[in-house]
């Protein structure tokens, strides 16, 4: 409560609420006040009301995905820890998810605990970032998430390999949170997506969290290491659902045009033809035939 009061003093934070709050329909912000006060972790979900909604979301969608899939247990992956506040926001949004679905997490941060490096030329965004931007106070850090989360050091194309091979099939991974800021830290970040298809579930939702200021395009950045990753890969592919915004209550957040789904095309479920259930029938309301709900009278 002391972070969200904390939170709720910097100015940036209100005008956030402005634009994408106070810009929705009355009625569900009045709604908000009571599911706020009363409603479930799930309910509090679908209406943004837990502190970084787009981990909230996230991370329990995985979690259902998996569920019904028959694992119990799930992978979660931030690259780029910084200071930690994503990281442990995800280690309290995880013990809530847990309780809700009975699916255990397994959480990992990925950074080199030293801030920025020098970037490698315009693609990095120089313009935004500078070298030693975001260090981590790495032995506090460390005693907070001990025993909640494993924090992974170094550059990520040193670790990543190792990383893939430990990783267990019985865990797969089911979300990744990205906020590496440059084009060539995110390149590397998205080797993670080339391993073999049991490492995911065969949509994992995954997060990018710097693609959304004035510079950013697909010819730099986050979005150019997205267009020359799906250019590259045959059967895996990050896109948006383009009817995902469909489906939120509050349609103004900027964090819905940030959620990709990985779409793992080569995964066994993919080609699974056989189904234990009857075959699906249309109803048709001009003909009496047997199985009809919808017939005319």
């Amino acid at each position: 409560m002391s972070y969200l009061l904390k939170r709720l003093s910097e100015k940036r934070i209100w005008q956030k609420v402005y634009l994408e709050r106070l810009s929705e329909p009355l009625h569900l912000n009045f709604i908000s006040c009571f599911v706020f006060l009363f409603g479930s972790f799930r309910k509090k979900v679908a209406y943004d009301l837990i502190l970084r909604p787009q981990h909230a979301f996230g991370i329990l969608k995985a979690a259902d995905l998996a569920k019904k899939d028959g694992f119990k247990r799930i992978s979660i992956i931030e690259f780029g820890v910084a200071n930690g506040a994503g990281l442990m926001n995800m280690i309290e949004i995880a013990k809530k998810v847990t309780e809700t679905t009975g699916v255990d997490i397994d959480i990992y941060g990925f950074d080199t605990g030293e801030g920025m490096p020098p970037p490698m030329d315009y693609r990095d965004h120089p313009e935004y970032y500078n070298v030693g931007d975001f260090p981590m106070n790495k032995e506090l850090l460390l005693q907070k998430t001990k025993g909640k989360a494993e924090l992974i050091f170094g550059k990520i194309e040193e670790n990543l390999k190792a990383f893939i091979t430990r990783l267990s099939d019985d865990a797969p991974i089911g979300f990744v949170s990205v906020d590496v800021d440059y084009y060539s830290s995110t390149r590397s970040v998205l080797e993670l997506f080339k391993a073999k298809s049991t490492k995911f579930l065969p949509l994992t939702n995954v997060y990018f969290d710097d693609i959304f200021m004035l510079h950013h395009n697909d010819k730099c950045g986050e979005l150019l290491a997205i267009k020359e990753f799906n250019l590259q890969n045959e059967y895996r592919y990050l896109g948006h659902h383009p009817f995902f915004i469909n489906e939120r209550l509050f349609k103004n957040a900027i964090w819905i045009k940030q959620l990709y789904y990985l779409h793992v095309l080569d995964h066994e479920y993919r080609f699974e033809t056989k189904r234990d259930r009857k075959a699906y029938v249309l109803d048709n309301p001009y003909l009496d035939f047997e199985g009809n709900k919808k017939k005319f009278d």
